[in-house]
């Protein structure tokens, strides 16, 4: 199968799967290697950012899905869905980094993290489909787990989560707590030391200071 055929043959499953699909998928539906998959999806990416299209095709993991592009968002949105843009609260976004940054964690551990109760943001962000349940904990009270979801994902323009930014390197302590007293000291000696190599400004000569040193020069000079 020559390669435009098998982007054809592609973006016609993807079209009507209206999901994410596998590449093991893909590779059995057109019987071709998963390098040949890969290849012809590339391409299709490309095409999408050359020629002025409202499509593209999108990474989420090992699968691919066939969607629109973000800039068209408001068009598509304005005709089709009528339900308010879901926000995502303060708590709800710190939650869902907490989530993504440390995958099969559990409620408690949540709630150490952030100090406080954290049921209500966690159940709209399941409502969300941005998180699910990955399990049990092997642990006393065997307590559920979560990570984030294909639709977080998506959502955020990642493919997987080593897309994700590297996180600042605090120091812990032995309770594997950030220590924020170190941080802030850390950061006033910072400060001390910007302050001592920046170069004092020099002083602004009055008006007054200026003829007597030039009185004072002519004396001199006699």
């Amino acid at each position: 199968m020559k390669i435009n055929q098998t982007k054809a043959a592609i973006e016609a499953i993807l079209f009507t799967a209206g999901r994410e699909v596998k590449i093991s998928e893909l590779m059995s539906a057109l019987e071709l290697s998963s390098d040949e998959i890969i290849e012809a999806v590339n391409s299709m990416q490309q095409d999408a950012k050359k020629e002025d299209r409202g499509i593209q095709v999108i990474n989420v993991g090992d699968a691919y899905q066939l969607g629109t592009k973000k800039e068209y968002y408001e068009v598509i949105c304005s005709i089709f869905d009528k339900r308010n843009k879901p926000n995502l609260s303060q708590a709800a976004l710190e939650t869902l980094a907490i989530i993504a940054y440390n995958p099969r964690i559990t409620r408690a551990e949540i709630e150490a993290i952030r100090g406080v109760n954290s049921d209500g943001t966690i159940y709209k962000l399941l409502d969300y489909n941005l998180i699910e349940e990955t399990g049990k904990l092997d642990a006393p009270g065997r307590p559920g787990t979560y990570g984030v979801t294909s639709e977080f994902l998506r959502m955020f323009g990642f493919t997987n989560l080593n897309e994700l930014p590297d996180l600042p390197r605090y120091k812990l302590d032995e309770n594997q707590q950030i220590v924020i007293d170190e941080i802030i000291e850390e950061n006033v000696k910072q400060e001390e030391i910007s302050e001592r190599e920046a170069p004092m400004p020099d002083r602004e000569t009055s008006k007054e200071e200026k003829m007597n040193m030039d009185q004072k020069e002519r004396n001199e000079n006699q």
